[in-house]
């Protein structure tokens, strides 16, 4: 076998094997509002936040399709956790665009974790000699908990509107409690204040720009944007399959309040489980068989195609919309018992809403996909 295959199979394997290991800790994970120290040693044990990292640095690079299939089977145990090594992976895409010794400053530590916060924040880095200075504030940084380092993506002054990515020290900012939020609580999505911050030139870059990566391989032709949003629509459809499990669980000889037999012969829901399981299934396969098209294109010709960028948006949304839909679903079908804390249902429901508002899985993605099919100019970006 390819040792990259067999590496990927290993990765996977591993996650799986998790699964159990997290869902025991998911109560924790929830009250603790981040991730318990004992499991991310677990995690940092195993390399799991260092999946899309290059090779050259102790990384996996791991196939996309793979990628997807570990943040599933972590979610199947708790969707915060694998929200958290989905995020932080994604940044940890930097390191293939950073000078190699920069990438080991920063990545080389068994706790060196990159969190940061959305792109659009109205700050302006000023040029200075060596660097930057930078002020702002920014929210969403998942994972800020047990990061070590933060970023922040800022254009830069008197530029037209050039954007740099700058990376610092958590060490170096204030952090602020703001993560009271309805799902995925135990990301840590917190907020980080920076004043007049130095960040040195060889700690920024152009994230995604072809002309400021380091690395060749595969992974890094597509854009760490591309790999949140497959990593996220397997968070999705983890959620969605420890759902169709958990109502697979209930009692056989559950009766709904009124009803005259119980919930499994109901004709209604033999109907919603067959749809459940076929809308899971279908964009599961939509999105490995469209990612792997892409990555094989790319092999063979070193880059995307439009059709091959527009695909990868598409799948990924609907794998997150789906996922939201199957949970739903099952979430009323089960009766009143999903409302309580004590069931899987209702931090089910919470999380996957969670995730489908987040901007890799917004249907507008649907618009921007449509206008393409139809030869249109998209008018928003993807």
């Amino acid at each position: 076998m390819d040792a990259t295959v067999s590496d990927d199979a290993d990765f996977i394997a591993r996650a799986r094997a998790l699964t159990p290991v997290i869902a025991a800790l998911s109560d924790e994970i929830e009250h603790r509002r981040e991730l318990p120290p004992d499991l991310l040693q677990t995690l940092r044990d195993g390399r799991f936040f260092r999946m899309l990292q290059p090779r050259s640095i102790g990384g996996a690079e791991l196939r996309p399709t793979s990628f997807a299939q570990v943040t599933e089977a972590i979610a199947m145990g708790d969707a915060s956790a694998a929200w958290c090594v989905c995020q932080n992976n994604g940044c940890s895409m930097s390191a293939a665009y950073l000078a190699p010794s920069v990438a080991r400053e920063i990545f080389g530590p068994a706790t060196g974790i990159l969190a940061w916060g959305p792109p659009g924040a109205p700050y302006e880095a000023q040029p200075v000699r060596g660097g930057y200075r930078i002020s702002g504030t920014w929210r969403f940084a998942s994972g800020s908990h047990h990061a070590t380092w933060l970023g922040a993506h800022m254009k830069i002054a008197g530029t037209g509107g050039k954007v740099r990515t700058m990376l610092f020290p958590k060490s170096s900012v204030q952090m602020r409690d703001i993560w009271h939020v309805v799902g995925l609580r135990g990301t840590g999505s917190d907020e980080y204040v920076v004043d007049n911050l130095f960040v040195p030139q060889d700690h920024t870059m152009a994230r995604d720009t072809a002309a400021e990566r380091r690395e060749d391989g595969l992974l890094y032709r597509f854009t760490s944007s591309q790999l949140y949003s497959c990593g996220f629509a397997g968070v999705a459809m983890g959620i969605a399959r420890a759902t169709i499990n958990a109502f697979l669980d209930l009692p056989a000889n559950k009766v709904s309040r009124g009803a005259s037999k119980p919930l499994r012969e109901n004709n209604v829901v033999q109907s919603q489980m067959a749809q459940c399981e076929a809308k899971l299934r279908s964009a599961r396969a939509f999105l490995h068989t469209t990612w792997d098209a892409a990555f094989q294109h790319v092999e063979e010709t070193g880059a995307q195609t439009a059709e091959n960028r527009a695909m990868i948006r598409l799948a990924s949304t609907w794998a997150i919309q789906s996922s939201r839909d199957v949970v739903s679903t099952l979430y009323h079908a089960a009766g009143s018992i999903a409302i309580f804390e004590d069931h899987p249902f209702e931090r089910r429901l919470r999380d996957i809403h969670t995730v489908a508002q987040q901007s890799q899985g917004r249907q507008l993605h649907y618009e921007t996909v449509g206008q393409i099919l139809l030869g249109m100019e998209p008018e928003n970006l993807f």
